[in-house]
């Protein structure tokens, strides 16, 4: 019997819908391991620093990564190196609790697994957001609806992960939750390795140029970009004060002030309630907004998940300001990624998508590490002000760059 126009949009669609199921699986893992982790730290050690200390060996191997790591994503194949970070970092997770339980498991080891576990994150989701153009066009839909599905899982990943681990950690403990997010690393990488037609993933770079001289290139591309270039620079700083809200912030506040891992659960999935909305409406009518306008507004609102923290209000109240900054950002992601898409070639999106994210995430280390030493220095309340002030004032300087004015007019290379 002759396959349907039916049977062809489904397997055309398949590798798609296949990308993003090992990514949600994936994800909501991960998600278990933002609460569980952070989480364990303070449980077994009492030290907010040492909780700083973590977030920055998640942090710094993304950036490592991020900078290196782009090219190999063009050397080696997309599918290859998403399927790989995965490996690598469901077998690093899963060291966690395996010497917990058995021969015992020092500070420093927890640091090292943490960075290894973390090294091929950037280089992962590049290789992930990478294919999707092709498989978008595989699939006959259009790329912004693809993103906004993609970066919606994110966040869906908090809605359902965060809840979910901060009753497993109640139930389990935070070590076993860890176990979780190791198998669903193993389950990504299987999807993606079945599913996910190679043609989609062959190496793009022209092997007979060497590594350096692929680097360099992407330095080059993404330096003489300017609107890339500034959309980095951005992120570069309001991540340094943004990032730490999750793995160190909220946290301290659920210990200190709360003292129940389960509403830390909620508060980092009310971020998610917000996030999947506001990407939904992005991809659904949204996209045919402004660019500028999406970005500067989610940058405007970022500060409030601060200021409601320093009022120290009721848990409810906290879940709706996260909520609001949710949706905010919900379009945040698939606006960048889009334009990131639209203006890199083919050839060379690992290298120039990994070393934009390293470069936004190169101060993320020192703020998370100084969000934990702060807290213990001069107190909760001075600490999550100064971000707070940082983050505003970044919001109105983005008002006048004059370079950002170019989002709304990116065009396919």
């Amino acid at each position: 019997m002759a396959a349907t126009d039916a049977d062809a949009t489904r397997s055309n669609r398949l590798p798609m819908y296949s990308l993003l199921a090992a990514n949600t699986i994936s994800l909501i893992g991960s998600s278990f391991t933002v609460v569980a982790l952070p989480w364990f730290v303070l449980q077994t050690t009492g030290s907010a620093s040492k909780a700083g200390l973590v977030g920055l060996s998640v942090a710094l191997p993304r950036i490592l990564a991020g900078v290196f790591g782009g090219t190999i994503v063009d050397r080696l194949g997309l599918k290859q190196t998403s399927v790989a970070a995965d490996a690598i970092s469901g077998a690093s997770v899963a060291l966690i609790p395996l010497l917990y339980h058995t021969v015992g498991l020092a500070f420093w080891q927890l640091l090292s697994l943490v960075f290894v576990g973390n090294l091929l994150n950037i280089p992962g989701t590049t290789a992930r957001r990478a294919i999707l153009p092709e498989l978008a066009e595989l699939a006959q839909i259009r790329l912004e609806r693809i993103n906004s599905a993609f970066e919606s899982i994110q966040y869906l990943s908090r809605l359902l992960g965060a809840p979910l681990a901060g009753l497993l950690i109640a139930l389990l403990g935070s070590v076993y939750v860890l176990w979780i997010d190791a198998a669903t690393f193993v389950i990504s990488a299987v999807l993606v390795g079945a599913l996910v037609p190679t043609a989609a993933s062959l190496p793009v770079a022209a092997r007979a140029e060497g590594y350096w001289r692929q680097l360099a290139a992407g330095f080059r591309f993404l330096r003489n970009d300017r609107v890339l270039f500034w959309m980095a620079i951005a992120l570069l700083i309001s991540n340094a004060f943004g990032l730490a809200l999750v793995p160190v912030i909220l946290p301290v506040y659920a210990d200190q002030f709360l003292g129940s891992a389960t509403a830390l659960g909620l508060m980092v999935s009310a971020i998610g309630v917000g996030g999947v909305i506001g990407s939904c409406v992005y991809g659904a009518v949204a996209y045919r907004l402004p660019r500028r306008t999406i970005w500067l507004l989610a940058f405007l609102v970022a500060p409030l998940e601060y200021w409601v923290l320093l009022a120290h209000p009721p848990l409810f109240v906290i879940i709706a300001a996260l909520i609001i900054v949710g949706l905010a950002f919900g379009p945040f992601n698939p606006v960048m990624v889009t334009i990131r898409q639209e203006r890199v070639p083919l050839a060379m999106r690992g290298r120039v998508f990994s070393l934009f994210s390293a470069m936004s995430l190169a101060a993320q280390p020192l703020g998370m590490a100084f969000a934990g030493f702060a807290i213990e220095a001069v107190g909760f309340n001075l600490t999550v002000l100064l971000f707070a002030i940082a983050l505003q004032g970044l919001s109105v300087v983005l008002l006048f760059i004059p370079t950002l004015r170019d989002m709304d007019a990116t065009k396919a290379p």
